[in-house]
């Protein structure tokens, strides 16, 4: 595995950068959100959700959908999950940030070999999509000093409480959340809340990767 660019050739098939999109007040309000020693998601900020911002966001980038604008910051270098959902999800960071992305046709009799799983290293400041069709998860910090705070944007309600539902196929057995499919490794905390184990292969850890860029 290298680490690649966002800007890159191959991210094409995963998602695309949007450096038209204004972040100025979004990059301030990410600044003053806290990075722990570990991963804390949060859906929803209502700071930044009640920022002009978000309208803008919800107009141009969703088509006036409504949206939610959370975070996912801390420090890390392991894949343990990958997710998707059944929209685009949009990312921008406080500071650089790695993502660790597959595509759903990667995932075969429901199991995904995580020699699949590509890095891509985002700049601060930058809108990104994910496209509904990648995989991915928790972002991976580029400096271990600093960690990573990352926005995370997608449809209202996105990651709230998983709906009871009868199941109807084996991908109803990914569901994790409301508008959350998830598939683990066996070695991801995830796995030991009931999440559906289908990731083979070695759970993927950066940290030798990010040795070389420092």
């Amino acid at each position: 595995m290298e680490i690649l660019s966002v800007y890159s050739a191959e991210f094409k098939r995963y998602g695309k950068v949007l450096d038209e999109f204004p972040t100025a007040e979004l990059v301030e309000a990410m600044s003053k959100t806290p990075v722990t020693d570990h991963v804390e998601y949060v859906p929803v900020d209502e700071n930044i959700q009640k920022l002009p911002i978000t309208e803008v966001v919800s107009r141009n980038l969703y088509g006036g959908m409504p949206v939610e604008m959370g975070w996912c910051n801390g420090h890390n270098t392991k894949m343990n999950c990958l997710e998707y959902h059944r929209d685009s999800e949009f990312n921008m960071g406080a500071t650089e940030y790695i993502l660790l992305v597959a595509r759903i046709d990667d995932i075969e009799d429901g199991k995904l070999d995580s020699s699949k799983v590509k890095a891509f290293k985002a700049p601060a400041g930058v809108m990104i999509e994910t496209y509904a069709t990648t995989l991915h998860f928790a972002p991976c910090h580029v400096h271990e000093e600093t960690g990573f705070q990352v926005l995370i944007v997608l449809p209202y309600g996105t990651n709230f409480d998983k709906p009871e539902i009868e199941r109807l196929t084996w991908e109803d057995d990914l569901l994790f959340a409301q508008n959350k499919w998830l598939i683990a490794h066996a070695d991801a905390a995830e796995a030991q809340q009931g999440a559906y184990v289908g990731i083979t292969g070695e759970n993927v850890d950066i940290s030798d990767l990010l040795k070389e860029i420092e």
